[in-house]
């Protein structure tokens, strides 16, 4: 029997402080205020904030709510948060009181030196301050702690240095507002005020049965199962893409769905991904901003809900060898607050010349900073997805379609775009089936930047990733290429001639970052090379990006990084992959050493005393194919113990260098290998060994059980 429907329009934005709630809880005055700094920027006044901060938890109290929190992202990648009460010391007649003040609404005081901080925050230097986000509103998060009033906070050091990913993702939407505007001022546009990067992110993840992975230490500790041998049946029948959604998954999902609209976030399409166990949610498009909150929201949720179903949420990259793993496709694209896409092309986008101009723009942007875009989607995990046939390879590239090709191909060769591709009618050759009209172009799933229709698909971001990194970056540099490009056509005497010059410059200096072809074919590999692009295989490979020249110009002079900023970040990354691996090292030690080869060494003492025991009873007994069972498993064996031995050498000495890129390097090049070297005897004795006397789930038992 079904449950009763819920009504979605009733509970949207249920536990969220919305515009609309202001509206209704604060002073006209107080109100116009408040809008007017969320939308034109500035700072509110002592009084309006204490107003504010009354209202806000007012409506908190009636959902429940106890304390409150300065909900923020540092630079672990994950979300943080302290709670205080709202209690004060209680009157004279012993009553409690309730209070919270605009002070404690706009600034908060963490400790900055328990984050990573790169080198900008020492140990002794622990003072840190989380600034109110007014932008991104305010929630109320509902678990076992209680009801929390959750405020979107900035973080910074106490001599103002970024700490977190909303700093300069708020720094860069600013930048390529201003940058925006310029541009359509050129083509006429006075109204807008406001240009916005918009983002929708779409989030795969895999379920697994709680309980079995609760006997997988590398599960638990590194989010990815370090040893496996491949089930029986894996995607290869491709029967788990979008095939009917089990009756425990879609109980799953409805929940979170409800959990998620409670909080605002507009989950909009839920279906099987490719690989077993494997699924996938979208979003609706929202501001940059708010979009990366919500995705840590979606993360978040999606592993409490999970729990509640007795199931895990794995966010990990490639939680499972052999099969497809998950990414987080970062759709992006650029609106002006009077409800012009400035990516859309239009009908005729060969005579759209405004369109043509950021295109151009943004295909600059990209191939001038490949390296940093690569960067940004570069993580641990991630490194072990990219260049796979599930994903985009490792080198950047962009896919503009056969319509915009032709266009972009026109211009370059005579500076003139006379004709457009159409899109044609299907025709279905069924009478009860209508014809469609198919767009002009087809979509390219191996491109890891996509032009979409009306925006661009990012497609390498990895699904356990924030998706701040990658939305600060393509705000950057595509703000740095709209304000190259005003300089020059703002100062332009003949501004229609300047435009089109302009235009066919860019495409014509960038066109080798254009590829509509097979990104995962090895002849794109030496294509890409002949044409010059930056192949960036590892995240160790990708860090010296952040600093180079050429990157501190950029970020410093849209005032989105310093220097000091920069090269933090990239001693954060350094230690957070050296660290990463390192866990991932001690927990193969782990599981090896205390329950794989015990196991191993149980099972050829069995299979010895067999054999010894058909002897005794019929010594003519063909006992053959037990001795080469013995034989194969005994060298597999040794094989398997000499690795862990050499594991735990090479470990120990990356463990004991000095932080910092040398490390990280050493957990690459060496660690790495010696984790493989370990694996692949395991996993062959896993196919041999009695699966009575294994001692961890198998594959088949983590994707098929749910």
């Amino acid at each position: 029997m079904c449950e009763k429907a819920v009504n979605v329009e009733a509970i949207f934005n249920e536990n969220v402080f919305t515009m609309g709630k202001m509206k209704e809880r604060l002073p006209r005055k107080v109100y116009a205020e408040v809008k007017n700094v969320i939308d034109h920027g500035g700072e509110l006044s002592p009084a309006t904030a204490d107003v504010v901060a009354k209202a806000m938890k007012d409506w908190a109290v009636e959902l429940g709510a106890t304390h409150f929190t300065h909900w923020f992202q540092p630079l672990t990648g994950i979300t943080a948060e302290k709670h205080d009460s709202f209690v004060t010391n209680p009157d004279a007649e012993g009553r409690m009181l309730m209070e919270f003040s605009g002070k404690e609404l706009i600034k908060g005081e963490p400790d900055a030196s328990s984050f990573p901080s790169g080198g900008l925050r020492a140990t002794f230097e622990a003072r840190g301050y989380t600034a109110w986000d007014c932008t991104s509103p305010a929630f109320v998060k509902k678990d076992a702690t209680g009801a929390i009033l959750c405020i979107p906070t900035a973080f910074c050091s106490y001599k103002g240095e970024a700490l977190d990913k909303k700093t300069p993702l708020l720094r860069s939407m600013e930048a390529l507002c201003e940058q925006a505007l310029r541009i359509v001022r050129l083509f006429g546009n006075t109204e807008a005020t406001k240009v916005t990067a918009s983002v929708g992110p779409e989030q795969e993840y895999f379920l697994v049965d709680r309980d079995l992975y609760l006997q997988r230490k590398d599960l638990i500790y590194a989010g990815r199962t370090l040893f496996g041998a491949p089930a029986p049946k894996g995607q290869e029948m491709d029967d788990h893409y979008f095939g009917v959604i089990k009756e425990r998954v879609g109980s799953y999902m409805k929940d979170l769905n409800e959990e998620l609209w409670k909080l605002g976030i507009s989950a909009k399409t839920q279906h099987n991904e490719v690989a077993p166990a494997q699924h996938e949610l979208a979003p609706i498009f929202n501001t940059a901003n708010i979009a990366v909150d919500h995705n840590q929201l979606v993360m978040e949720t999606m592993k409490k809900v999970a729990t509640r179903h007795g199931l895990a949420c794995l966010l990990h990259e490639k939680p499972f060898a052999g099969v497809n793993g998950s990414g987080k496709h970062d759709n992006w694209s650029i609106c002006t607050d009077n409800g012009v896409n400035m990516l859309d092309p239009g009908d005729t986008p060969n005579q759209n010349i405004q369109f043509l101009l950021v295109l151009a723009c943004i295909i600059k942007a990209v191939d001038t900073h490949a390296d940093l875009l690569r960067q940004s989607a570069s993580n641990v995990g991630n490194d072990h997805r990219l260049g796979a046939n599930e994903a985009p390879p490792a080198i950047i590239s962009m896919f503009l379609g056969e319509q915009l090709e032709d266009v972009v191909k026109q211009l370059i060769e005579t500076g003139e775009a006379a004709s457009c591709k159409e899109g044609e009618r299907l025709y279905t050759g069924v009478s009860t089936l209508p014809d469609l009209q198919k767009d002009a172009t087809d979509r390219n799933r191996t491109s890891p930047f996509a032009f979409t229709g009306n925006k661009f698909e990012f497609r390498m971001v990895g699904s356990s990733d924030s998706i701040a990194s990658p939305n600060t970056t393509l705000n950057a540099i595509v703000a740095e290429a709209f304000c190259e490009a005003a300089d020059l056509l703002e100062k332009a005497e003949d501004f229609d001639v300047a435009v089109h010059d302009l235009i066919k410059e860019y495409l014509t200096e960038h066109q080798r970052i254009i590829f509509n072809g097979n990104g995962y074919a090895e002849e794109w590999v030496a294509e890409a090379e002949r044409r010059g692009l930056p192949n960036i295989r590892s995240m160790v490979d990708s860090v010296k990006s952040l600093t180079t020249e050429k990157a501190v110009k950029l970020y410093e002079k849209f005032h989105i990084f310093t220097k000091a900023e920069l090269e933090s970040r990239a001693e954060v990354l350094y230690e957070t992959y050296a660290k990463a691996i390192n866990i991932e090292a001690l927990t193969m030690v782990d599981m090896a050493g205390k329950q794989l080869i015990p196991s191993v060494i149980a099972y050829t003492t069995e299979l010895a005393s067999s054999i010894g025991a058909v002897r005794d009873a019929c010594p003519e007994a063909d006992v053959s194919a037990q001795t080469e069972l013995l034989v194969e498993t005994s060298s597999l064996l040794a094989e398997s113990k000499k690795a862990l031995n050499a594991l735990k050498a090479i470990t120990a000495e990356a463990a004991a260098m000095e932080e910092g890129e040398g490390q990280a390097r050493a957990y690459h090049d060496r660690v790495m290998p010696a984790m493989s070297a370990l694996r692949a005897p395991l996993d062959k004795l896993e196919m041999i060994v009695d699966k009575e006397l294994w001692p961890i789930p198998s594959y088949g038992d983590l994707t098929f059980e749910v």
